[in-house]
């Protein structure tokens, strides 16, 4: 392992006029140092004016997503030493607005969320909200929809689809299977209502099925497979 690696940045702030730029910096390296890592001792030794977001540093709360050497992936997940490079290039997720530097503005992403009805829907509200049973599942139930749930909302596969990099008003890997997720959820009762949603060109047709979201999901969801599902249920009214 090498003593240092080079971390090539990307740098943009909006007070510069929105011009990005990239800055160079050498950085020691340790055994099991993380993407992460090296960016904190960048802006603790560095430079501190480089803005970066993190939360939990153990790939459970996906706040830092970024671009590592032009592949989506999580920071803390993501060992200098794996890459094998003596350049590493770190850049914002794209699809998102820049806020600052490695910052995006995931806005978007929940607006789109919001918009196909990700949460359960049941006809019967009181019970809903005050519940006098339980739902029960069986086994093939839940594995229906399981994998769904492993989502951490990192946007990472929003980064990588190149449909939403040519046509923005597709809704997007992660929006599509966030519903699907509840679709398939023997509990919800919004079945129709959903397909509605997404049976029309920025729905689940506009998507080419490049498979690129599904290839850097740190959590090994599947969201074209969640995408493909759709469209079956859409076929089949």
């Amino acid at each position: 392992m090498a003593a240092s690696v080079k971390f090539r940045v990307y740098r943009y702030r909006p007070e510069d006029g929105g011009k990005g730029f990239y800055r160079e910096y050498e950085v020691p390296v340790k055994k099991g140092m993380t993407i992460l890592d090296g960016l904190l001792y960048i802006k603790e030794s560095l430079d501190p004016t480089l803005s970066i977001r993190y939360s939990c540093r153990m790939a459970i709360c996906g706040s830092c997503g970024m671009r590592v050497n032009g592949i989506e992936t999580l920071a803390c997940h993501t060992q200098i030493s794996e890459l094998r490079r003596r350049v590493i290039t770190v850049e914002p997720m794209k699809n998102f607005p820049v806020i600052k530097d490695l910052v995006t503005d995931m806005a978007v992403l929940f607006k789109k969320q919001r918009a196909l009805l990700t949460w359960l829907i049941r006809r019967d509200l009181v019970e809903q909200e005050n519940p006098t049973h339980q739902y029960i599942q069986s086994d093939e139930e839940l594995e229906r929809y399981l994998q769904f749930t492993y989502c951490i909302q990192c946007g990472l596969c929003y980064s990588a689809c190149p449909v939403v990099s040519t046509f923005p008003d597709f809704y997007g890997p992660q929006p599509l299977m966030k519903m699907y997720r509840y679709f398939a959820d023997s509990r919800d009762e919004g079945g129709k209502e959903r397909i509605d949603l997404v049976d029309k060109f920025e729905g689940v047709w506009r998507c080419h099925f490049a498979g690129s979201c599904s290839m850097v999901c740190p959590k090994g969801v599947d969201p074209a497979l969640a995408i493909q599902l759709l469209r079956r249920a859409s076929l089949r009214g």
